[in-house]
C-alpha cells in the first residue's frame, strides 16, 4: 500500500535525511521526500498498518530534525 503525507521540514539536506530515516522504519518498503512540495511518499510491506507505523517513521524522523512534522 502507498500513501502520500505532508511533511513540514527546513532544508532540502533535512529532507533527504528524514527519507532515509523513514527508510529504515520497519514495516517501510520505499519512501521517498519531495523537498520542492513538501510530500513523503511511502510504501508500506505487506501486512502492516500505516497507522502504526507512521508514528515510527515520525520518531525516527525527529531524530533527525528535530522540528520536522508529517501530518497523517
Amino acid at each position: 500500500m502507498k500513501k502520500t503525507y505532508k511533511i513540514d521540514v527546513d532544508c532540502a539536506n533535512c529532507a533527504n535525511k528524514m527519507e532515509l530515516a523513514a527508510q529504515n522504519t520497519a514495516g517501510v518498503q520505499s519512501a521517498t521526500v519531495n523537498f520542492m512540495t513538501l510530500k513523503m511518499n511511502v510504501e508500506f510491506e505487506e501486512g502492516y498498518d500505516p497507522n502504526s507505523v507512521m508514528p515510527e517513521v515520525l520518531k525516527n524522523c525527529k531524530k533527525v530534525e528535530d522540528d520536522c512534522e508529517i501530518y497523517f
